[in-house]
């Protein structure tokens, strides 16, 4: 009989990753598909350095943020709520490899907005390019509209927490 070995999922701050690993997975061009913020030039550490540092200042002035994703270890990507406005935004950002561990990275990180009093509900930017959205929809998230951020259009979806 065949298992099926489930990676141990841990969360942890970008801090804590080399800025090496960022640059690469950011530089990656199947990032570039679905990431139209992505001005198409490759990361370097100075670039990921400073990609951490804003996003830690987001922990500072929020306290919370963005981590880096793990599975056995490995860094598998980064994401978490960042405030926008009024709403919570998740946003998930994973390696290549690693993409078949999203809806696993996403149930965790809600389990932790749930206990958050401060997250009555979460949103999502997706950029129209995504085509499968039906997990999404399986968490039982809400197309509510589309939105322009940062010059490009996205559709938003929002979940409630409470």
């Amino acid at each position: 009989m065949n298992q099926i070995h489930a990676p141990q999922i841990t969360f942890t701050r970008l801090s804590e990753i080399a800025p090496a690993a960022i640059a690469a997975h950011m530089s990656d061009p199947v990032m570039a598909r679905h990431m139209p913020l992505l001005d198409g030039k490759p990361w370097d550490e100075a670039t990921a350095r400073a990609f951490v540092t804003a996003k830690e200042a987001r922990w500072q002035a929020d306290g919370l943020g963005h981590w880096a994703f793990l599975a056995d270890g490995r860094y598998v990507g980064w994401g978490g709520f960042q405030r926008e406005d009024e709403d919570w935004d998740f946003g998930l950002v994973l390696t290549p490899d690693a993409f078949g561990l999203g809806q696993r990275i996403t149930r965790l990180a809600l389990e932790w907005a749930r206990a958050d009093g401060r997250i009555p509900y979460v949103t999502f930017l997706l950029p129209p390019s995504r085509r499968h959205l039906g997990g999404l929809r399986r968490l039982g998230a809400t197309q509510i509209g589309e939105v322009m951020h940062d010059g490009a259009r996205f559709l938003k979806f929002r979940l409630e927490t409470a």
